[in-house]
């Protein structure tokens, strides 16, 4: 009975209820230890490495527009993860209180789980060749992709169903070999002095670029964040306070990003590289740095996955609310081991990108605005009456998210349609609901 007991407190039970007051204690540098710990990996690594390769950024320019951007849409998912630190709720179930009940269930939570899935794929895609082609570099086999997809988005599935304390306990164990990982690549880069990868080049034209391709890079950094706005208060509702989840986050994302966006565009301006493990593995024949760059690169794929399956599966129970916390993640696990196997995910993924922002980013706009501007960061009790109702919607949000995904598509790429989408909902949604009521 004893060991019963224990293996049940050590998988996370709380699902769409409040957590109990007692089980807030995490501080706000716990927060920052896990966001640091998920932000330097493949995916984040591609709009820095781009301004630089694409946009005619330098080095320094490419870093600070990025980090602008990122910053801005970081300062926003910390704003809504307030729900989450000062009610103890998951950030779909919060969202309720702005869509409604069936615009929730129905509509941001399927989006927010099919983004959290098809990231929870390519990520472990993305990983799984790193490993596959370090094991051919080290022993000249060249075994099937899906010996290696398979245990490791198990792997990653199993922690996220432990639940909260298991993504807090593995990213503060990651942090020290993540940082030991991406000193090494700096340091690869930085001494090599006799070839294109010395410190000096990157000074050259210290803050050289376009003002339009520093805007255009900056929002494509914040429409890649922002959308974070629909599942931060899934990790807050463990804060210790409100100002606790929000600084943790911020902090925790700004710094991770920073470094992410110095070694991206580092590796992109002297390397014309998008993937620093790649660039850095290619400068050395040193096995220890080879093996040390590798790691990195998995380790810090499972700590973005493990956030992904968390999040994901809290966005399919509040759709299908009749599941258990546990029971959802399960589901959602079994689907991204499906998909890790895949590879062909990874071909597609700029289509893929573009329609999940066209749905996204209407929906993280309304979010933002209905609890920025219309609530002025507080849910009243008519708000939080919204979460036990059996069917309620709220129409105009529904119709504002709807125009928002037609002109999303209809904006050229060029114009940077996620950002001008957004900032147009952001400010319109508040003179279209004004004193309406619903539900």
């Amino acid at each position: 009975m004893r060991t019963s007991s224990s293996h049940k407190e050590m998988i996370e039970t709380f699902g769409l209820e409040a957590v109990p007051k007692e089980k807030q204690s995490t501080p706000w540098y716990r927060f920052a230890f896990i966001q640091f710990a998920i932000a330097a990996n493949a995916g984040n690594f591609i709009v820095p490495a781009l301004a630089v390769i694409e946009g005619g950024l330098s080095f320094w320019s490419g870093v600070l527009a990025t980090s602008i951007g990122a910053l801005l849409g970081f300062l926003f998912v910390s704003y809504l993860s307030l729900p989450g630190s000062r009610l103890g709720i998951p950030a779909q179930y919060a969202i309720r209180t702005i869509l409604g009940v069936q615009g929730a269930r129905y509509l941001s939570s399927p989006i927010r789980s099919l983004t959290s899935l098809y990231w929870f794929s390519v990520q472990t895609i993305g990983g799984t060749y790193v490993i596959q082609q370090l094991f051919v570099r080290l022993t000249g086999n060249d075994l099937p992709f899906f010996v290696f997809s398979i245990p490791l988005s198990v792997l990653m599935v199993i922690l996220a169903i432990i639940g909260f304390d298991a993504v807090k306990q593995a990213t503060t164990y990651f942090l020290p070999f993540l940082l030991l990982g991406e000193l090494t690549i700096l340091y690869i880069y930085f001494t090599t002095n006799d070839g294109p990868g010395s410190w000096e080049k990157l000074q050259q034209g210290a803050f050289e670029g376009s003002i339009s391709s520093m805007f255009f890079y900056a929002s494509l950094a914040f429409v890649q964040y922002v959308s974070g706005v629909s599942a931060s208060a899934d990790m807050t509702r463990y804060a210790k306070s409100p100002s606790h989840g929000f600084w943790g986050l911020f902090v925790g994302n700004g710094a991770g990003f920073l470094l992410t966006a110095v070694i991206g565009c580092a590796s992109a301006f002297l390397f014309q590289n998008i993937n620093p493990y790649v660039s850095a593995s290619e400068l050395t024949v040193s096995p220890v740095f080879i093996t040390i760059i590798t790691l990195t690169a998995v380790i810090s794929m499972i700590s973005i996955n493990i956030s992904n399956a968390y999040t994901g599966g809290y966005s399919l129970l509040n759709t299908f609310s009749r599941l258990t916390r546990v029971q959802s993640a399960v589901i959602f696990g079994f689907l991204g081991v499906l998909l890790s196997g895949f590879p062909d995910l990874v071909n597609e993924a700029e289509s893929y990108i573009s329609l999940l922002g066209g749905l996204i980013i209407p929906i993280s706009a309304i979010i933002c605005s209905d609890y920025l501007i219309v609530k002025r960061l507080r849910l009243n009790e008519r708000s939080i009456a919204q979460l036990t109702k059996t069917t309620s919607i709220n129409p105009w949000a529904i119709v504002m998210v709807s125009l928002g995904c037609i002109l999303y598509f209809l904006l050229p790429g060029e114009w940077s349609p996620g950002l001008i989408t957004f900032l147009l909902l952001m400010l319109t949604y508040p003179l279209v609901i004004g004193n309406r009521t619903w539900g």
